[in-house]
């Protein structure tokens, strides 16, 4: 006998659905399952044996097929656990399978048969209502499908309730859809720029940098507070929207770091790996694909402190998701493409021993050291780091009850109000912010003076800049131009923007 249930599988941070199919043959007892399944999947028939016996019903003495269509792409998770049991009792006559035929069916099952959550939700509840079905999930992951506005979600607690309510013998409602408005009771942040004694010019470039969606790069001796500065841009950046909450909640979900009770991120992540992390850690893939953290930071910060100490093959593979905004891991099975729209954020100190430049200390390196050290940057990469900036150490009397300088209320309101601009800008594009400009919004919204453009070809010849160095600076000087509020970029602008070229500069 042949039954056939629907379910889904993730390719990337989305999902497609996927048909489940049954056959009951006659023969010696076996289950097999075809379809491409990796071992969680295959692994699905024990679990399923025991969900069914230890649920009251009875496991068919059968020579069983599964079959997980399309064939031709590879399956994971233990989200079909499920969908495969469902079908395996539609096929006994159990359940009607017209009714089975309007939902989607995602779970894992434990031996008792009571339903466990299961990543990717998020992704399996909106290919679930493109699809024009309802979905049955675990009962933990309601929160998760509830974001999904116009999906009808039945979370469910076990095997044996899900059977009763697809035979209709058992009425459930649907659980109630959450609203946006969630994203609106973001508690205040922890980590204030307040906090941070003195270095008002390098506020100044993380505002500026927030302001653009700009990626910057410290340089300053040990304990100068990079990493300090850096923990507090998030809490200037402005809310996360509906869409971009819903983006960045599917990467997580599909890895299994939503927080518990939160089926949304209501804040930007801030993602800092460590110097050791491999390519694949940082980057995403592996021998089954997951996103990297470049995905984990989408939308959010990458800080990468001690950026020379990383190896400089995971740096180079920073280049694809810095221009594009996106990461493509092809394998010889499939090509998969996660999102990264992340802003980086790195810090380093001037040389190996931390002081080079330093009017207080000596440096002790020599000066090849000093060279091999910050080659380890490549030219590439550098371009791409739009400001970078000297943070020196902070003098005492700055330290010991100087004032505390601009706090993180009264940047973030700076922010906002340039983003706007911005967003009014960029209305009918998709994009949102200046560092996102194609070649020709650059030349549309940046267009400079006599004045400018002979400050501009001056420093451009002097320092030897390159062509993604220049358009850089004519992003920087436009998002400039958007927090003093002029709608024309003056030669004061290009100025500061081109005095954040310290690296072209000094080194």
């Amino acid at each position: 006998m042949l039954a056939k249930a629907i379910s889904g599988a993730l390719k990337g941070v989305d999902a497609y659905l996927v048909s489940v199919e049954v056959d009951l043959a006659p023969g010696l007892p076996a289950f097999s399952v075809v379809g491409l399944p990796e071992a969680a999947v295959k692994e699905s028939r024990d679990r399923v044996r025991a969900a069914l016996k230890n649920s009251g019903y009875q496991f068919p003495a059968n020579r069983i097929t599964i079959n997980l269509a399309p064939a031709d792409v590879r399956k994971e998770g233990t989200g079909f656990d499920l969908p495969v049991a469902v079908a395996l009792l539609a096929a006994q006559g159990l359940i009607p399978p017209e009714r089975l035929a309007r939902f989607l069916l995602f779970g894992e099952l434990s031996l008792d048969g009571s339903l466990k959550p299961t990543r990717g939700v998020l992704s399996m509840a909106l290919a679930t209502r493109a699809a024009g079905l309802s979905l049955i999930l675990p009962r933990d992951n309601a929160p998760e499908a509830a974001v999904v506005q116009g999906l009808e979600a039945y979370p469910l607690g076990n095997l044996a309730q899900t059977v009763e309510f697809l035979a209709g013998r058992e009425d459930l409602s649907p659980v109630p859809p959450s609203t946006p408005g969630l994203l609106a009771a973001e508690p205040e942040d922890d980590l204030d720029f307040r906090e941070v004694r003195g270095q008002e010019p390098v506020k100044r470039a993380l505002l500026l940098a927030a302001a653009g969606g700009h990626n910057v790069l410290m340089v300053g001796p040990p304990g100068a507070g990079k990493t300090m500065l850096a923990q507090r841009l998030p809490s200037i950046l402005p809310p996360l929207t509906f869409e971009e909450a819903l983006e960045t909640s599917k990467i997580y979900s599909i890895m299994g770091l939503l927080p518990p009770g939160r089926p949304l991120l209501t804040r930007r992540p801030f993602r800092a790996p460590h110097h050791t992390i491999s390519d694949a850690g940082l980057i995403g893939g592996g021998t089954t694909p997951r996103p990297g953290e470049v995905s984990l930071a989408h939308h959010g910060v990458l800080f990468l402190d001690e950026l020379p100490e990383f190896k400089r093959a995971t740096l180079e593979v920073l280049r694809q998701p810095l221009e594009d905004g996106c990461v493509t891991i092809s394998r010889a099975a499939t090509t998969l493409t996660y999102p990264a729209r992340f802003m980086l954020v790195a810090a380093m100190n001037p040389c190996p021993c931390g002081f080079f430049g330093d009017p207080r200390r000596s440096c002790t390196c020599p000066r090849s050291q000093i060279n091999a050290y910050r080659a380890r940057i490549s030219g590439p990469l550098l371009d791409r780091l739009d400001l970078q900036v000297q943070v020196p150490a902070v003098p005492f009397r700055e330290l010991d009850g100087g004032p505390d300088g601009g706090g993180s209320r009264e940047l973030r309101e700076r922010v906002l109000a340039a983003r706007h601009r911005q967003a009014r800008r960029f209305a009918r594009t998709r994009i949102f912010c200046n560092a996102h400009m194609s070649p020709r919004l650059l030349k549309e919204h940046c267009a400079l003076t006599e004045d400018s453009r002979r400050l501009l070809e001056r420093a451009m010849e002097r320092l030897a800049l390159s062509a993604r160095a220049y358009t850089r600076i004519l992003k920087i000087a436009r998002t400039i131009a958007d927090v003093e509020g002029e709608a024309a970029i003056a030669p004061a602008h290009v100025a500061e923007a081109i005095q954040y070229r310290s690296l072209d500069r000094r080194f």
